[in-house]
C-alpha cells in the first residue's frame, strides 16, 4: 500500500530553519544504512554556513505541512547553466509521498523564471530512492559526453571526498 499523499507549501528557507535542515538530511541519510552504506549514513549533513550561503542566495527552499517545522528541503546552484540539485531531503516520517517531487517541481518553476533549460544532478545509480526514483521524476543518465565541465567537477569533488565514481551517475531534465 502506497502512504497518502501529504499536502505541503513551499517557502524559502529561513535563517530559523538551518538547523533543522541539517536534523532532516541525517535522518534520511540513515536510511543508507539499510542498503549496505554505511559511510554514506555517517557523512555529517551541509554545514550551517553552507545552508545560510544558499539560504542568503535566495537557492533553498523547505516544504512544510500543517504541523509547522520543515519536513523536507533542497538547496540549489546554477552550474552551467542549469539548476542543479545540489541536496534534496524529505524526513523519513514523509517520504513516499510526493514531497521530494513538489520540491523538483517548484525548483523546476524556479528555473523557468530565471530562463534555465534544466535540472541537473548527481545521485548514486542503483539506490532506489535516488536514480531510479529519479527517472521515475522525469530526469534522464547524462552520457559521458553530455556532462558539462561544472558537473565534471562535482564528480571529482565526490571522488575526492570517497564516493565510488562506478556508483555515481549524473541526471538532467527538462523545464518548461
Amino acid at each position: 500500500m502506497t502512504p497518502e499523499r501529504t499536502a505541503v507549501r513551499v517557502r524559502r528557507a529561513l535563517p530559523g530553519d538551518l538547523a533543522g535542515l541539517q536534523r532532516i538530511q541525517v535522518s534520511t541519510g540513515a536510511l543508507f544504512r539499510e542498503v549496505g552504506m554505511a559511510d554514506v549514513a555517517d557523512n555529517p549533513p551541509l554545514s550551517i554556513d553552507a545552508l545560510t550561503g544558499y539560504q542568503q542566495d535566495g537557492q533553498a527552499w523547505v516544504a512544510v505541512d500543517d504541523s509547522g517545522p520543515p519536513i523536507a528541503f533542497v538547496v540549489v546552484e546554477v552550474i552551467d547553466g542549469s539548476a542543479h540539485v545540489e541536496q534534496i531531503s524529505v524526513h523519513p516520517d514523509h517520504s513516499r509521498r510526493g514531497v521530494g517531487r513538489v520540491l523538483l517541481d517548484h525548483v523546476g518553476a524556479w528555473a523557468v523564471e530565471l530562463g534555465l533549460p534544466a535540472l541537473t544532478l548527481t545521485t548514486f545509480r542503483h539506490v532506489p530512492w535516488n536514480a531510479p526514483y529519479y527517472a521515475r521524476c522525469g530526469f534522464v543518465e547524462l552520457t559521458p559526453a553530455e556532462v558539462t565541465p561544472g558537473l565534471s567537477r562535482v564528480l571529482e569533488s565526490e571522488i575526492a571526498f570517497g564516493l565510488d565514481p562506478a556508483t555515481r551517475v549524473c541526471m538532467r531534465r527538462g523545464v518548461g
